[in-house]
């Protein structure tokens, strides 16, 4: 492994620009895991109510109130986002690419990019954020951040239940409010999305004719089209890009790129910690 690992460390460094993709798998090494005993410690009471086995699946569950939805949602916004700090392993990323020109494009929506300190406008986040909430019907173009709400949802849940007046409705329209995640078609993109999807395609443009590393980390199947088909695309495409992709999962690819890649299948926290050394 530490042969693989320096073969990367050389490929980072001679770069000129480093495009990090990042999807779940990199959350879970991080240590928010969705399963197993984080979520039963956090769980329980939902658990023995509603028989929930994560909390991935927990999230499409058909709540019958508002005020056992929002019980559910805030727990999971606090203790995956709103409620944490920057974890290690973000924060060793961010000392792996500080000196380069890096880019972040992820489907991750617990904001730890942010809270590592990476750079706010070199950070496209696709998918959402714990953070926020929106108009269900998407009526208006704008986010709430819900922080307060979340933390004061969170003290005052009982038998898995928030108080009513808790629960938030849109300003606009009266609706009910989501949490700013995408799920269906209603997914409210603000004004910041279009500018971090309009700094995407600057960086792309600017870099197609640069040596550049594509470093995906922890990117399943979700949602392939985002990220994983892409990287390989785009290292198909341009003779002097070069993937590296570390995931615990399939590390297969798709298109004929294989003697452009690093595909490592291992713990991205090892991975990390060898290319610090």
């Amino acid at each position: 492994m530490s042969e693989i690992s320096e073969k990367i460390k050389e490929l980072i460094n001679n770069a000129d620009d480093i495009l990090i993709g990042a999807g779940a798998g990199l959350s879970t090494s991080a240590g928010l895991d969705y399963s197993g005993k984080r979520f039963e410690d956090n769980f329980g009471d939902f658990i023995k109510k509603y028989h929930f086995t994560d909390m991935y699946t927990a999230g499409f569950y058909d709540f019958p109130t508002e005020e056992e939805k929002w019980a559910f949602w805030a727990k999971h916004m606090y203790i995956n986002d709103i409620g944490i700090g920057p974890t290690k392993l973000y924060k060793d990323i961010l000392d792996l690419v500080r000196d380069k020109n890096y880019f972040v494009i992820t489907t991750n929506v617990d904001d730890q990019f942010y809270k590592a300190g990476f750079d706010k406008e070199k950070v496209f986040a696709t998918q959402g954020s714990f953070k926020y909430i929106q108009c269900s019907n998407a009526c208006h173009n704008k986010l709430y951040d819900a922080t307060d709400l979340v933390k004061e949802m969170v003290k005052r849940t009982k038998d898995c239940k928030v108080p009513t007046e808790l629960v938030p409705v849109c300003p606009v329209c009266g609706e009910r409010m989501d949490v700013n995640v995408r799920v269906d078609a209603n997914f409210v993109q603000d004004d910041n999305w279009y500018k971090q999807d309009n700094r995407y395609g600057e960086f792309l443009d600017k870099a197609k004719n640069k040596k550049v590393v594509l470093l995906e980390l922890g990117v399943g199947f979700n949602t392939p089209g985002i990220i994983r088909i892409p990287f390989e695309q785009m290292t198909y495409k341009n003779p002097n890009w070069k993937l590296v992709r570390i995931n615990k999962g399939d590390c297969r690819t798709f298109l004929d790129v294989e003697d452009k890649s690093i595909l490592v299948q291992n713990d991205i926290n090892e991975i990390v910690n060898l290319l610090l050394k």
